[in-house]
């Protein structure tokens, strides 16, 4: 069921609903827009929305000019820690943002985001990143193919490792929420790798070369199940592995969505409930379940590519009765950004009868 939607000023790519309790309704979407001619230049921006579904509500609290935005995320509930949005962007800097909030945090006030601090990582752009979960440090992933592991203090950034991970571009980085120690990494070169942090220059725990036939593009750890890891590439297939043997993982199962899947996100709640940005294919979402995976619904409101998908972190039961989950999307070249809720049937009927 569509709640609302509105064009954007660039390209856009990201979506992110904020994590932290008290700003579930707030939603950054960012752009990357290449200016082409005799001086190229890569322009974005960074908006913040109001989104309340029960009205239709989709409001623009506050706008940010930047370089073009590859990827963005917020950091984790962690401890007393304010909300943090950080920014990898194509001038090859990683750039932090502040949610300017009333003094109770019941609001965003101000200007919504006040910019922190600003990391010039490399001469290469920032193509995406990661928080750890105790959000005290971020990996980036560099147009290189370099890895990037900044240290957060304070609002202070530091780089305190870089080396060279893969071949080419690195789209996808994903920090392991269980043994946050392992970093894992995917490329335009087909590989899918781990690195373990402990050792400095950080050591290679696996590389896979043969399992994705094209780019690898995003990586996502199962937040309920320790040996469980997604990936997605080009190829247009997600794949679930099982890295309980951290040396050899082990593909599951994989199921074709019928677009190269360039993201993919977790339920907050739901364990095994996944929805998946499928460029040239709209949106998926996808059961994981037992070593299989299925899709259980669709959605093709969209007329470009793909990118951009994020679950609202609202609790899925409110008085004590399932509540609809609220998705936001967003497509490349028409600037497009939709707030919905899925329709199938088994997202409402006992999906969320669960006691989390």
């Amino acid at each position: 069921m569509d709640v609302a939607h509105c064009y954007l000023d660039g390209n856009p790519d990201v979506v992110e609903f904020c994590p932290h309790d008290s700003f579930h309704h707030v939603l950054a979407a960012s752009t990357y827009t290449l200016q082409e001619g005799d001086r190229p230049s890569r322009t974005g921006s960074v908006s913040l929305f109001n989104v309340n579904a029960d009205v239709g509500r989709l409001e623009l609290l506050h706008r940010v000019d930047t370089s073009g935005v590859f990827d963005m995320k917020w950091n984790p509930v962690s401890g007393s820690v304010s909300p943090l949005l950080a920014q990898a962007d194509a001038d090859g800097y990683l750039r932090l943002h502040r949610l300017e909030s009333s003094a109770d945090g019941s609001e965003v006030h101000g200007n919504g985001l006040k910019g922190v601090n600003g990391e010039k990582v490399s001469s290469s752009m920032c193509l995406c990143l990661d928080w750890n979960p105790a959000a005290t440090s971020i990996s980036v992933g560099l147009s290189d193919g370099s890895i990037s592991i900044v240290s957060l203090r304070e609002s202070q950034t530091t780089v305190i490792q870089e080396w060279k991970a893969h071949e080419f571009e690195v789209w996808a980085t994903c920090f392991d929420i269980h043994q946050p120690e392992l970093v894992y990494t995917g490329s335009d070169d087909c590989r899918f790798s781990c690195w373990d942090l402990r050792s400095d220059p950080s050591e290679l725990a696996f590389q896979n070369t043969k399992v994705h036939g094209m780019g690898v593009c995003c990586i996502a750890k199962s937040p309920s199940d320790p040996h469980t890891l997604l990936t997605g590439s080009y190829d247009e297939h997600l794949r679930v592995w099982d890295v309980r043997s951290i040396s050899k993982p082990m593909v599951e199962t994989s199921i074709c969505l019928g677009g190269g899947v360039w993201r993919i996100k977790q339920h907050p709640f739901v364990p095994g409930l996944v929805l998946a940005a499928c460029m040239h294919n709209g949106f998926a979402i996808v059961k994981v379940k037992g070593g299989k995976a299925e899709v259980t619904e669709t959605y093709t409101k969209h007329d470009s590519l793909a990118y951009g998908a994020d679950w609202q972190r609202e609790s899925p039961c409110q008085d004590g009765k399932s509540k609809r989950p609220v998705v936001a999307t967003c497509s490349f070249y028409d600037r497009l950004l939709r707030v919905w809720m899925p329709e199938s049937e088994s997202l409402h009927d006992g999906a969320f009868d669960h006691n989390y």
